[in-house]
Parts: structure tokens; C-alpha cells; sequence
């Protein structure tokens, strides 16, 4: 079964149309795509845009279900690669093709015992990229592996090799409409602050990696050190969820305060025979155990 670029777009993305972190992100804009048919296998070359940045995802689909092919591994034949790496890739897949050409007919008597004829690594931010031109009873291909070092899913690709040349010249067509640049924050970082509270000290460091910009919430005792990482796209959330507890906190001070001030008086059982005291108010009633104070 055919498939056409809406069916892709419109279906894939639920098995695969994720972004360069591997999650879905609404902000998530798609630039550009390309669609190459590689002897039996179909590619699409998607240019995307993100709050990180901007990157180009590749997939082999399956034309029977219409999603990123899933490999008997369970691994999907997507690989996600930043602008600057996409070159880098660009720039590998030449030198793999020719040497590629140079090489004779496959000669089953002379294949290394992995399969691997030339291999390369590409190293971006927290992602590995593993290349290796590899040979089997079905023909040279080149597989494409990408890592993760925090321990996230491995993908890959694997290209026919008589299709490196075809595949290459796509990307450059690409990375020349789109340029090189990962795009994402370029400005100057906030300076670190440093807050002490009684033998505590809490440290506010603000970072930047290739899933974004974050703060990083440290505090510090004598032998004890721990820390928490916020994103800088709840950052205003994570504010207002604060200032919502303060205002709360600082209306129950007001309302103890109050609430002592109008408070019971020790032994004051009141006095036989005394005037009569008006009903209380409101404002006299323990708001912690709702009783009435006595009165004089």
C-alpha cells in the first residue's frame, strides 16, 4: 500500500512523530519534509521546530500500517538529528559512499565476522551517533544507531548503500534551505543566587543543555547536598503555585493573630449577676476549635 505525505503526517505521528527529546510538545512546528524511496524502503526526512531548537527527524515507514517501521528488536527506525549533526551527517555519508565504490564485488570469504566494512561516531550534547557500513547475505548497508547516554532508547536506520548518495543529497538540499544552526537560546544566562536559612543554604544556578534552558535548585548543609531541576517553561507556573502558598500562609498568620487577640481570657468564667454581654461576632470565635470565648 502506498503512502501518501497526509497519511504520514496525519497517522505517524502517534508511532513516531516525536520531538528531538522524544516527547510531544504542542509548540512543535514542522518546517519541511522530504520523502525518498530507497530500493523497497521509504524515508521521510521531516525539518522541525521546538522550544529547543530546530532539528531534522528521520523515519522508515511501514507502507502496511502507515507508521515508523518497528523492527523485530522493538526498536523504531527513527533517528533525530540537530542541524549541526545533520552536516556532520551529511559530510560522513560522502566518505562512506566512496569508499563504498571502491570497494569489489561482496565476497562472502571476506567479510569480518561482526559484518562491520567502516565505521564512524558522531557526538552531540548527550547522544551518540554510531555509523557503521555493514555487509550480510542481503547486501552492504549502512546502519545508523542513535544513543542516549542517561540510558533512553536506542533507535536506528538502515540505509541501502547504493542509496547514500541520494540520501545525502537530500540533506544538503535540506540543511540549505534551513542552515546549520540548532537554533534555541543564544543570549546570556542569568547570574546564580544564594539564599541562607538558619543552617541552610539553598543555591539557584541557571543552565543550559540541548533539551533547553532550567534552574537548578540546590541546597546545601554541612553533609548533606541535594537538588532539584526545573525547565524554564513551567518556571512561571512554579512561581505562581509558590506565590499562591504565601498568600495562603500569610492570610493564616493574619487570621492566628487575629484569632489570639480576641482569644479566651484564662479564668474568665464570667460574673453572676453582671450585665448582659451581646452575641458574639464572627470575628470572636476560635477559628481552630470553633469555640465561643467566655467574656467578662
Amino acid at each position: 500500500m502506498a503512502l501518501t505525505h497526509n497519511e504520514y503526517h496525519g497517522q505517524g505521528m502517534d508511532a513516531g512523530g516525536n520531538n528531538f527529546d522524544s516527547g510531544q510538545q504542542p509548540q512543535e512546528q514542522e518546517l519541511a519534509t522530504k520523502m525518498l524511496q530507497i530500493q523497497s524502503k521509504r524515508f521521510y526526512l521531516d525539518v522541525k521546530q521546538n522550544r529547543r531548537g530546530r532539528f531534522i527527524k528521520v523515519a522508515e515507514i511501514d507502507d502496511r500500517t502507515g507508521y515508523v517501521r518497528i523492527g523485530a528488536d522493538g526498536r523504531r527506525s527513527q533517528i533525530f538529528l540537530a542541524m549541526s549533526t545533520a552536516a556532520e551527517f551529511r559530510d560522513h555519508l560522502s566518505s562512506f559512499s566512496d569508499f563504498y565504490s571502491s570497494l569489489g564485488p561482496p565476497n562472502p570469504d571476506n567479510v569480518p565476522d561482526d559484518g562491520k566494512l567502516k565505521s564512524e561516531m558522531m557526538l552531540k550534547d548527550n547522544r551518540r551517533y554510531y555509523l557503521d557500513l555493514k555487509e550480510n547475505s542481503r547486501g552492504r548497508f549502512l546502519r545508523v544507531s542513535q544513543t542516549i547516554t542517561r540510558g533512553g532508547p536506542r533507535s536506528q536506520i538502515a540505509l541501502p548503500a547504493q542509496g547514500m548518495i541520494e540520501f545525502r543529497d537530500a540533506l544538503t538540499d535540506l540543511l540549505d534551505d534551513f542552515g546549520t544552526d540548532d537554533g534555541g537560546f543564544k543570549g546570556e544566562l542569568p547570574e546564580g543566587r544564594h539564599l541562607r536559612v538558619d543552617n541552610k543554604n539553598f543555591y539557584f544556578d541557571i543552565g543550559q543543555n540541548n533539551r533547553g534552558i532550567y534552574m537548578k535548585v540546590s541546597e546545601v548543609k554541612s553533609n548533606f547536598r541535594t537538588a532539584i531541576t526545573v525547565p524554564e517553561k513551567c518556571w512561571t507556573r512554579f512561581r505562581d503555585i509558590l506565590a499562591d502558598y504565601c498568600d495562603k500562609m500569610c492570610r493564616a498568620h493574619q487570621q492566628n493573630a487575629e484569632n489570639h487577640q480576641s482569644g479566651p481570657i484564662p479564668g474568665g468564667s464570667g460574673v453572676r449577676g453582671g450585665p448582659s454581654q451581646p452575641a458574639p461576632s464572627s470575628s470572636d470565635i476560635d477559628t481552630f476549635s470553633c469555640n465561643v470565648p467566655n467574656r467578662i
